[in-house]
C-alpha cells in the first residue's frame, strides 16, 4: 500500500475564492514535496468542530483565513512569539509530538513582498498604515523590527487604532489617528481597509498623498484595486497590490510546515493573470 500524501487546506468562511490551492501546489512542484491541498468551508460557528475533525482524520496542517484567525489562536495547543504578539493565527502546524502550532505569516509575508519585489527598505522609513483590524496586528511587529523612523496607524475609529498603538509600545513610538487627522510626508502607505473588498473605499483626505514616496495595498486583484485607482487619480506615486504578499505569506507557511523555502518569484508571475476579483490578502 502505498504511503498517502500530508494533507493540508485552508479553512474559511468564505473560501471559494482562496487562491492557496494553486499557490502551494505551485510550491510543492518547485520543491518535490509530496502533498495534497484542499479548500475547507466551515459555518461561522464551526471552526473547532471542523479544524478538530481535520486534524483527527490525519491532516498536516491549515491555513486559516477570515474570519477564524482569533479562533485559531485559541485552538492551538501552543504559539510563536509573533503568533502571540499578533494574537491572531494564520498556520496551524501538527507537530511530531501530536501538539498543534499556531503562527503568524501576515508580517513575514508583507515584508518579504517588500523588500523583494518592491525593493524598500523600512529602516529610516516614514510608515502611514491606514486601517486598525486584525490584519495590523499582525504587521506591526514585524514592521517595527526593522527600525522605521515613524510609524502611524490611522483608523476611521481612532480608539482601534489607539489600542494597537499602546498593545505594542514596548516596540517603540506608534502614532495613532482618525482618517481625517492624517497629515503629509510619507515613504510609505499602506492601505489596510478592509472596505476595499467591495469594491469601495472610505472618503481620506488627498493631502495625505503629499510628498508620499510609495502606496501598497494588502488587498489584490486581477485590475486596480479601488485603493490603488485612488493613488492614481490624485498622484503619480507608485503603488502595488497584495497579491505579492499573499504568495509570500503562503511561502512562509510552506517553510513551516516542510522546512523548505520556495522560490516565489515564478509563482507570482505564474499566478497573478488569474488573481481575480479584489480579495483579502488572506489567502
Amino acid at each position: 500500500m502505498t504511503d498517502m500524501p500530508d494533507r493540508y487546506a485552508v479553512i474559511g468562511h468564505p473560501v471559494e475564492h482562496s487562491r492557496s490551492p494553486e499557490i502551494h501546489a505551485a510550491f510543492a512542484r518547485q520543491t518535490g514535496q509530496r502533498l495534497s491541498y484542499d479548500r475547507l468551508p466551515a459555518a461561522p460557528d464551526a471552526f473547532v468542530a471542523v479544524a478538530r475533525g481535520f486534524f483527527e482524520a490525519g491532516g498536516a496542517g491549515l491555513n486559516v483565513t477570515l474570519p477564524f484567525k482569533g479562533d485559531a489562536a485559541a485552538f492551538a495547543d501552543r504559539l510563536t512569539e509573533r503568533a502571540v504578539r499578533a494574537g491572531a493565527v494564520n498556520t496551524l502546524a501538527r507537530r511530531d509530538d501530536g501538539l498543534l502550532l499556531g503562527d503568524n505569516t501576515d508580517g513575514a509575508g508583507l515584508l518579504n513582498d517588500l523588500s523583494a519585489r518592491v525593493g524598500l527598505s523600512i529602516a529610516g522609513a516614514r510608515i502611514l498604515i491606514l486601517g486598525a483590524g486584525g490584519a495590523v496586528r499582525g504587521v506591526v511587529p514585524v514592521l517595527m523590527g526593522q527600525s522605521p523612523t515613524r510609524l502611524q496607524i490611522a483608523n476611521r475609529s481612532p480608539d482601534k487604532a489607539e489600542r494597537i498603538a499602546r498593545d505594542f509600545a514596548d516596540l517603540g513610538s506608534i502614532q495613532a489617528c482618525s482618517l481625517a487627522e492624517v497629515g503629509p510626508g510619507w515613504d510609505l502607505i499602506i492601505n489596510a481597509i478592509s472596505a476595499g473588498l467591495g469594491g469601495e473605499m472610505p472618503a481620506l483626505p488627498t493631502h495625505l498623498l503629499d510628498g508620499a514616496g510609495r502606496a501598497y495595498d494588502m488587498l489584490y486583484a486581477n485590475g486596480p484595486t479601488p485603493f490603488m485607482q485612488w493613488v492614481g487619480q490624485h498622484s503619480d506615486i507608485p503603488c502595488s497590490d497584495g497579491f505579492g504578499m499573499l504568495v509570500e505569506q503562503a511561502a512562509e507557511s510552506f517553510f513551516v510546515w516542510r522546512g523548505v523555502r520556495p522560490d516565489t518569484a515564478p509563482v507570482i508571475q505564474s499566478l497573478r493573470p488569474g488573481a481575480g476579483p479584489a480579495s483579502t490578502r488572506d489567502r
